[in-house]
Parts: structure tokens; sequence; C-alpha cells
């Protein structure tokens, strides 16, 4: 059992460093024992992309989901993910084995998407009663290359990657699985829990700006319509969004009656929403890649931000607490 504090050089050398195996050729100085800083050289007309995000809402699969969500960050301002920094903190009775298997599932994400792990801090402390990680993702992009938040365009059309809800159905499948299976077939509930192998839209990103995008946001905490909500804000725009066009899987939308959420407001690594002149040509670009896509709306001068669905019309609200909260209420 790991003791309470820093974890020992032993346990960083085998746990930690030797798990590391992705290298690249920026990083001058990575990860190492009495190293506190990473050393990272680029080109001159290229610049640095940096992003931080906490994983708190599950402890399943969080190496790898630390990795992710901080990769589809970096993707959406167009650049590549050259390197990870992770702080980790573990309760008290932390075995080590589980520490090691966190790093695993980190350097497995790493090497798929060529990402060197170049440092971080580990600690086992009783402020928390679960492993929280918070990534920092660096990442390098060609000055002229740089994709914001809020460079949507009047007459812009709006695309969604993939389907959204999957990484909060994920999530729910595993945390919940005992439920699901009294109600669905157990293909059912493991086909939700796979969908945390589609969780990277590093992919969708590269395909996307090689076609031609203006602004592009990764679809987290608040689902689709915080990211909505988000895009617009930021570029001082409306949208007219039809409802019925968004990509979701059927898995989600019965997950999501079974405990009574809605999937528009849930978590939803795997989707990166963009905006582009091109969407027929994006969708078209990201399809013949294997990678589900739709237009699902327009961007629209002024700031009414409209919701479509059928017959039915109402206006996007600012984010909410994301619809994933709401299980850990029920008690069954």
């Amino acid at each position: 059992m790991l003791k309470t504090g820093k974890v020992p050089e032993a346990v960083l050398k085998r746990s930690i460093i030797k798990q590391i195996k992705t290298r690249r050729s920026e990083i001058l100085v990575g990860a190492g024992v009495g190293e506190d800083c990473a050393a990272i050289e680029l080109a001159d007309d290229e610049i640095f992309v940096t992003s931080t995000d906490p994983i708190t809402g599950t402890s399943h699969d969080i190496g790898s989901l630390s990795v992710h969500v901080t990769a589809n960050d970096i993707a959406s301002s167009g650049a590549e993910v050259i390197g990870i920094m992770l702080s980790v903190l573990l309760p008290e009775g932390t075995e080590e084995e589980e520490l090691k298997m966190i790093m695993q599932q980190v350097e497995e994400v790493c090497s798929r998407l060529n990402i060197q792990t170049v440092g971080g801090h580990t600690e086992v402390t009783s402020v928390v009663n679960q492993p929280v990680i918070t990534a920092t993702g660096i990442g390098k992009v060609k000055k002229d290359r740089l994709i914001t938040t809020s460079g949507a365009c009047v007459g812009d059309d709006v695309v969604v990657t993939k389907w959204i809800g999957l990484e909060g159905t994920s999530i729910i499948a595993k945390e919940k699985e005992e439920r699901l299976n009294r109600r669905f077939s157990p293909r059912f509930v493991k086909t939700a829990k796979d969908f945390s192998d589609y969780l990277s839209v590093v992919e969708d990103a590269k395909l996307a700006v090689s076609v031609g995008v203006s602004a592009m946001h990764d679809v987290t905490e608040g689902g689709i319509l915080g990211a909505l909500w988000e895009i617009a804000e930021s570029s001082k725009k409306g949208l007219e969004i039809n409802l019925l066009d968004i990509p979701v899987r059927q898995e989600t939308v019965e997950i999501c009656e079974e405990f009574g959420i809605n999937p528009y407001g849930l978590i939803s690594s795997g989707s990166m929403l963009i905006t582009t002149p091109r969407g027929s040509d994006v969708v078209k670009c990201l399809k013949d890649a294997g990678i589900n896509a739709a237009v699902i709306g327009k961007v629209t001068e002024g700031n009414d931000r409209v919701l479509l669905g059928g017959d039915s019309k109402r206006f996007l609200e600012p984010p909410k607490s994301d619809e994933l909260y709401r299980i850990y209420e029920q008690t069954t």
C-alpha cells in the first residue's frame, strides 16, 4: 500500500517513469527523477498551444480519459499534441498496482496518438476519496494555422462528428452496470461501455482542418448544448440548430431514458463541434475516413441561438451542470 505523501523514488521509477515509452524529438528534457521542468524545442514559425483539464467524474479508465480529454482540447485548436504533464492525486489506501495501471492506460493512449508524457507529480493524500488526475497538454501549430472557438462566421455550416454523449454513456454503463444489466441485454451494456474506444477527436480535427474550418470546439461537460452555446458566445454570433439532425446512438437514448437525463446535456468527449463554409465537404471527408458526421445547422447574424425540433422552436440557454452528475444522486 502506498503511504501518504509524495510517492517514493522506487515507485516513481518502476510504476511511472518505466511505463513512459513514447518519445518525441521536440522533447529535450522529459520526465525523470529530480526534474522539475520539461524542455521543448519548436521551429521558428511554430507556436505553443496548451490546455489543462481535471478528471473528476469517474475513476474508471481515468488514465485514458486524462489523455484523451486534453489531447482533444489541443486538437480543437488545429494543433498537434506533442506532450502531456500529469498531476495525480491518490486517496489513502491506494495500492501501487492501481497507480501502475493508471500509467499503463496513459501510455497506451499516448502511444496511439504519439504523445510523450514529459513530467508531473504523484501524491497520496487524504483530501481525495478517489483518484484525481489533472492533465496539461502541450501542442504545436504553425502560426497561420491556429483555430479558435471564436472564429465562427455568419453563413457557416455547423458540423458535429461521431455521436453525442459517447463519454457519458460509457461512464454510466460502467458505473451503473448492475442496474443496466437488469434492464438491457449484456451485449447492449457492453456496446455502451465500449463507447470509450471512440473518445479521441484528434483525427476528426486533422481531417476537418484539411478541408477548411473557421472554428472548432470539442464537446465535453455540458454536452452538445453547452458546446453550441460556448462557440456562439465566443464568436458573438447566432445559431439555428436542428435537434433532429444531431447524431446520437440508440444506446445513449435508452440509457438516458433509464436515468431520466437529457442526452443533449451529457458529457460528450468523442464529438467535435465544427463551423465551416464547406459543411458537406467536411462531412464527406470524415465519412470517407470512417468517422460519422452530420451538418446540424447554421451560424447566423445577431445573438439568437435557436433550437428547432420538428414543429417546436426554443432558444438555447447558457450551460448548466452536466447531466452525468444527476446519476450519482440516484441510489440504485
